[in-house]
């Protein structure tokens, strides 16, 4: 791999805490940062990239996703606000259950697509979805489009085992047994799943929700994990601990606790119904959430807790979720978006909202620290070379560059980054992908898209 260095950099963030670098450069070699400083030599045959003018950060790191769900967007007949969320999901799920092999696999490039351009490089994908039909390697083909688009990725090996007569939401086709579903993990952690530094691979285990599966899913994802050493994952406090609570007699956090489905190899998903007693609980476990900000616009009955998250010291990073309830897969909007979304609650908060600066460590340091990495998230000697750059010499940052710390959270980034880098490979530059007909793989998705639904099908 040959090197790349970005020469006199306008500034480095090399994580939100540090200093911000000014005037320095960022050498890259062997998918790894080997320096950092002012006029670094360039190593014979390296890529050199100008820096005048750039903003350098650490990628992006996505830790909560639906990748299958960018089939379904922009749908004015699905809109959250016309349907009871029954309505809603008895007309989105039938829709699911036709999704193919083949729509996995193109969903998953268009997702991962829009994230590496609005500078993501590691995604974790919450794969819930498996239609009889579609057969069971739909990680595998989601681990290919990886590879093809470049980019570090997290597979968590979803599943639903209780059925619609037993009180789910999830049709009888998109059912697996807890044998079927633990095998299915353990195939894909053997095939898969690569702890080693710089990993590109890595697999969690991740039942869909505790409404729609058995308790013994969750019992049998507990010691799966704990053998294999891999991370666990769940949709925890999104409406459902009131059914919880009916069922088993108490709320979800102190369900989960109760299984042993907690702990630091642990993280859950949005959380906006959560306590401050059940947020000292998953504290005092060092379980994490990933706050999806998006979805809370559309279908949270509360703004998620992040202060008291932060005063409490829970591990939190972002998330985009799925089209069912964020229409994009723009993780860099999702920081914003989560600052001004605390804003908005901040008269009824008892913490104060975190700095700007936070939420951007959410999104680099906070989903690495979620996915148990410690070679992602920042930028320094030794680390993953994973970062993305934004030109700052526009119009749209006059007034701005004085804090490139605070400019994603506070202002927003509104276009494409100019440069997204992983393992030390540029895959995004520029406006366009350097090793992609991006053409050709747009009218590939939409193809299938419409194998399963055509473009003026009302649902």
């Amino acid at each position: 791999m040959s090197a790349t260095l970005i020469r006199n950099c306008e500034a480095i963030v090399t994580a939100t805490a540090d200093p911000v670098l000014r005037g320095q450069d960022i050498l890259c070699e062997g998918g790894a940062i080997r320096a950092i400083g002012a006029g670094l030599p360039a190593p014979d045959g390296a890529d050199i990239i100008n820096g005048a003018g750039l903003f350098v950060y650490p990628g992006l790191v996505n830790t909560h996703h639906h990748f299958f769900q960018c089939f379904v967007r922009n749908r004015a007949d699905l809109d959250w606000t016309r349907y009871s969320v029954i309505e809603w999901l008895d007309r989105i799920y039938p829709i699911f259950s036709r999704l193919t092999e083949d729509c996995f696999y193109h969903a998953s490039v268009v997702a991962m697509a829009e994230l590496i351009k609005h500078g993501c490089t590691t995604a974790f994908d919450h794969q819930y979805c498996f239609p009889r039909h579609a057969g069971s390697r739909i990680i595998d083909r989601q681990f290919e489009a990886a590879e093809l688009m470049g980019l570090r990725f997290h597979a968590g090996r979803g599943g639903n085992t209780l059925p619609q007569s037993e009180g789910s939401t999830i049709p009888d086709e998109m059912l697996e047994t807890t044998d079927v579903f633990i095998a299915d993990c353990a195939r894909a952690i053997d095939a898969f799943h690569d702890p080693t530094p710089l990993s590109m691979r890595q697999v969690a285990v991740a039942p869909c929700q505790p409404v729609n599966c058995y308790r013994g899913t969750f019992v049998e994802s507990v010691a799966l994990a704990r053998d294999k050493g891999v991370i666990l994952h769940s949709h925890v406090g999104e409406g459902e601990s009131p059914v919880i609570e009916q069922v088993h007699g108490m709320r979800t956090v102190a369900y989960c606790e109760e299984l042993g489905f907690a702990g630091p190899n642990t993280f859950y998903a949005h959380g906006w119904e959560l306590t401050r007693e059940e947020l000292t609980r998953m504290a005092a476990t060092g379980t994490g959430l990933s706050h999806c900000p998006e979805p809370v616009y559309l279908v949270g009955a509360e703004i998620t807790d992040i202060p008291a998250m932060e005063a409490l010291g829970i591990r939190v990073g972002l998330g985009c979720d799925g089209a069912a309830s964020n229409d994009n897969s723009n993780l860099m909007h999702a920081v914003h978006s989560s600052y001004m979304l605390q804003c908005l609650a901040a008269s009824r908060r008892q913490d104060p909202v975190p700095t700007p600066s936070h939420f951007l460590s959410y999104a680099t340091e906070g989903g690495a620290a979620l996915l148990g990495r410690s070679d992602i998230g920042a930028l320094r000697p030794g680390m993953a070379a994973d970062l993305f750059a934004i030109d700052t010499r526009k119009l749209d940052y006059v007034g701005t560059r004085h804090d490139p710390v605070s400019l994603i959270a506070k202002v927003g980034i509104g276009t494409t980054v100019d440069l997204t880098m992983v393992n030390g490979r540029v895959l995004w530059r520029d406006g366009a992908f350097p090793h992609l007909d991006e053409a050709a793989l747009m009218a590939a998705a939409e193809a299938t898209l419409h194998t399963i639904l055509s473009p003026t099908e009302e649902l």
